[in-house]
């Protein structure tokens, strides 16, 4: 991968490049399914050329350390080698969410089902990506594990569907669930504990040019032992609790709180408690469709 992987996510081109053998083997293993029609013509414009290497000698023998760069730029610290495959990833979001604004970015997974997309924005420790990684492999489509965006003109989500990133305790209860599902390399000691990625269905990446309008913000919540219980939230909590997980909300403006404000008028606003993910399928699977 020193030449570099380009590869099509949805509305981006990502140049990816690394020397680092077992990145090389990760990135090729959760984004084999990814077009790489500009492999062949590099002329083509590249909207995000990123890599992953040691920043010198020091960091890569005596430190153990990678840094992310995207086009030379290193925004962030120095990390161990371990946490590569993640850095990698949280990479690409940073691409994205500090880059763009012809789209409403906001933190939350986004899938869809009949035509129709529901967006979960939640903080870490809710459980909103084990619940993305089962509902996607319940028939789902994703959209997005960790960023939703939403055009400025239509309302539309755009797709950006990659690989959904999984921690600690939510790693063993999807490998056993869903045995046939593709897991890169794990990332261990980060601050976020052990992390991993896995290969989002294929049909999700082929359907990435397919957009649609959003029927459903949820806002999950995993508490154990608790009993699933799906309940409206007013629009007025749901407009500002979504503005409170959005990147660049501020940096729109009023067009930012215009697009959010149809969006919230449109769909269906709900808070969304769970402990036991049979039953948050369920409850999922029997949304009303809007009419």
């Amino acid at each position: 991968m020193n030449q570099g992987l380009i590869l099509k996510v949805g509305l981006f081109s990502f140049n990816i490049q690394s020397s680092i053998r077992s990145l090389s083997h990760n990135v090729a293993t959760l984004y084999q399914d990814y077009p790489d029609e500009l492999s062949e013509d590099r002329t083509r414009f590249i909207d995000f050329h990123i890599c992953v290497e040691p920043p010198n000698l020091w960091h890569k023998y005596y430190k153990g350390q990678v840094q992310f760069f995207s086009d030379g730029f290193a925004p962030f610290t120095p990390l161990p080698y371990q946490h590569a495959p993640a850095m990698i990833e949280w990479g690409m979001n940073w691409c994205v969410a500090q880059q763009m604004n012809t789209h409403l970015i906001i933190h939350a997974a986004v899938i869809e089902k009949n035509g129709f997309a529901a967006i979960m924005p939640a903080p870490p420790g809710s459980g909103k990506s084990t619940l993305t990684a089962s509902l996607v492999q319940e028939g789902w489509r994703l959209l997005s594990d960790e960023l939703t965006l939403i055009r400025i003109d239509n309302y539309h989500v755009s797709p950006f569907p990659r690989p959904i990133s999984l921690k600690n305790k939510s790693i063993s209860v999807i490998k056993q669930r869903y045995p046939g599902v593709v897991f890169g390399i794990e990332s261990t000691d980060t601050s976020k504990g052990t992390v991993v990625h896995i290969r989002p269905p294929k049909l999700s990446i082929e359907l990435q040019g397919v957009e649609c309008l959003i029927a459903w913000v949820i806002f999950p919540k995993y508490e154990e032992g608790a009993e699933t219980e799906l309940t409206a939230k007013s629009k007025a909590q749901s407009l500002m609790d979504v503005a409170d997980n959005s990147f660049n909300y501020s940096r729109l403006g009023a067009l930012g709180f215009d697009v959010l404000k149809n969006v919230i008028e449109y769909a269906d606003c709900y808070q969304f408690r769970y402990s036991q993910l049979d039953e948050a399928i369920d409850a999922f699977a029997a949304l009303e469709l809007p009419e």
